[in-house]
């Protein structure tokens, strides 16, 4: 399965995305965190949906750095084109 997510809040500059890495890297989940330019983070994450549902709930827990205010989330078909999962 395939993951997009759209993190709201005080989610820049924190150390976000390196924790998101470190979370789907456990998960062993492929795909990226992201800089939006208005100010949110985007999380695309391919493997198992058991996988990648448990990196949603980490991104909601309230124990990521930073403040979470929301998490947008799309589902779709993995396509198989991620490879390790970067930051960017």
């Amino acid at each position: 399965m395939r993951l997009n997510a759209w993190v709201r809040g005080r989610v820049q500059g924190v150390g976000f995305r390196w924790w998101t890495r470190a979370r789907a890297l456990e998960l062993g989940l492929v795909g990226s965190a992201s800089n939006r330019p208005d100010g949110r983070v985007e999380v695309v994450a391919e493997g198992s949906r058991e996988n990648c549902e448990q990196l949603l709930n980490a991104l909601r827990s309230g124990e990521t750095p930073g403040h979470v205010d929301s998490v947008g989330e799309q589902w779709s078909d993995a396509r198989g084109d991620l490879s390790g999962f970067i930051e960017r």
